[in-house]
């Protein structure tokens, strides 16, 4: 009779998430729920304070009763904005994506670098759609900026150490393999035709009247292009790992 039991083996948990998107995920999801379930009677004064409203930028002397220029909602709504949604499906969708494709951005940032980094790409997606939308009254709301903006930063290195799934695996090492130059990083043919496609898509969903689910019938693709265009370029601003 074996008396010697055997080796127990280490249980992985189900999601392997880095902490920080585990934080984010709680933050967008708990605020549309306070939103739907408390905040309802007073859900338009959210909208006001911290969806982006282009109008508020504009300048016009009409605006200026709602949006004084010394309203201190101007500066942090650049980026607030990223955590509202218009309903549960754009929501969920949007947590789907950023476990995606956050996860190995987050991994190899850290929790403060990918912090600043959704600060950024929310703030330039904001700025793409202010250029485009200038004295439009009607609110954006939604992660897909910041998203977009770390999809982007995952193509710079995912592709070439294989860790787009974005779990972490047994090495943490597989995380921090040098970047190439963003030149070289265009030059693969895997990722150039990622990059076409995910512009194709935007443009034929912004502007071909294409409709994804959890969205209204205008998506905001200039804000997802203005974060995929930040996150592209400012990712070796950020990045911790020293480049090739």
């Amino acid at each position: 009779m074996n008396l010697i039991s055997p080796p127990q083996q280490k249980r992985e948990p189900i999601l392997n998430l880095p902490p920080i998107i585990v934080v984010m995920l709680a933050v967008v999801l708990g605020v549309h729920a306070l939103r739907e379930v408390l905040l309802e009677s007073t859900d338009l004064w959210v909208i006001l304070r911290f969806a982006f409203i282009p109008i508020r930028y504009s300048g016009l002397a009409e605006a200026a009763a709602v949006f004084p220029p010394d309203d201190p909602a101007r500066w942090w709504s650049i980026v607030t904005y990223s955590l509202l949604h218009g309903d549960w499906t754009h929501v969920l969708v949007n947590a789907l994506w950023l476990a995606a494709f956050g996860s190995p951005v987050a991994w190899r940032f850290g929790i403060w670098r990918f912090v600043l980094f959704w600060i950024i790409t929310a703030a330039c997606g904001a700025a793409a759609h202010q250029i485009a939308h200038a004295g439009e009254v009607v609110p954006m709301v939604g992660a897909s900026a910041s998203i977009s903006g770390f999809t982007a930063a995952a193509l710079r290195f995912a592709f070439q150490s294989g860790v787009f799934a974005g779990v972490r695996p047994a090495s943490q090492a597989a995380f921090s393999a040098p970047a190439e130059p963003l030149l070289r990083c265009l030059s693969d043919p895997r990722i150039l035709a990622f990059v076409l496609v995910w512009f194709a898509m935007n443009f034929l969903f912004g502007v071909g009247g294409i409709v994804l689910p959890g969205n209204q019938p205008s998506i905001a693709w200039e804000a997802h292009i203005g974060g995929f265009l930040a996150g592209l370029i400012l990712f070796a601003v950020i990045d911790p790992v020293r480049s090739r």
